[in-house]
């Protein structure tokens, strides 16, 4: 038997042409189909890493919505970081959440001494570009809840990497917290300009600013449709 990999995120590697045969030949046709998604700012998506994409969070969909705005070639550089203690459950959903989304693990449980977000680190330093949701977990769907520090902390360690915000308006809708079963809705993503830490930056202002860029592409949000 194949031993597990000493860095978590590095598994879906050997599989790649596995990951990109799945989500671009059954995630992004089922997240059209699904949500319609309308993008706004496209342009300002990074083509290359490293860079740090920081969302709102309100769904499962999120994560695969996310990953069908990127082109095909530049998805092998595009990792959603994820958490470990629901993503690598089970044997079975751990293959599924590294080698096909292709997850960079975190755990939601502090322990002394460790550093929760290495994970995402080594994806930064690998050039790849990072899916984060500061909330650090799935809201309602109506509003934004407070901001980890997380986004702060990788912006202070890696000044050259964009943070790019990015508000998913809808996913709430099409696959609720709690719900099994997705229903089609319109979606809309809002891509914002990209944030980068400056010298004398402190990471409370920073995620400050962070929370108010979202804030603002929500509020700029078209109103959904099939509603």
């Amino acid at each position: 038997m194949r031993s597990p990999p000493t860095e978590p995120g590095e598994a879906a590697r050997p599989h790649s042409w596995i990951r990109q045969a799945f989500l671009t030949g059954l995630a992004r046709p089922l997240v059209r189909f699904l949500t319609g998604m309308d993008v706004v700012g496209r342009e300002r998506l990074p083509r290359t890493g490293p860079a740090i994409i920081a969302a709102n969070h309100a769904s499962h969909m999120d994560a695969f919505m996310l990953l069908s705005l990127f082109p095909a070639k530049t998805l092998a550089k595009v990792r959603p970081v994820a958490a470990a203690d629901y993503f690598l459950a089970n044997p079975a959903i751990s293959w599924v959440s590294l080698n096909l989304i292709g997850i960079s693990p975190i755990s939601r449980k502090v322990t002394r001494g460790e550093d929760v977000l290495a994970p995402a680190r080594r994806a930064l330093e690998r050039g790849e570009i990072i899916l984060v949701f500061p909330e650090g977990t799935r809201g309602s769907g109506q509003g934004m809840g407070d901001l980890k520090g997380g986004v702060a902390r990788l912006a202070e360690a890696y000044p050259a990497a964009p943070v790019i915000p990015i508000w998913i308006q809808g996913a709430d809708r099409v696959l609720p917290k709690g719900a099994r079963t997705p229903v089609p809705m319109n979606c809309t993503a809002l891509v914002g300009a990209p944030l980068v830490w400056a010298e004398g930056q402190d990471r409370p202002g920073f995620t400050a600013a962070l929370r108010e860029r979202l804030e603002a592409l929500a509020a700029a949000a078209p109103p959904q449709k099939w509603s």
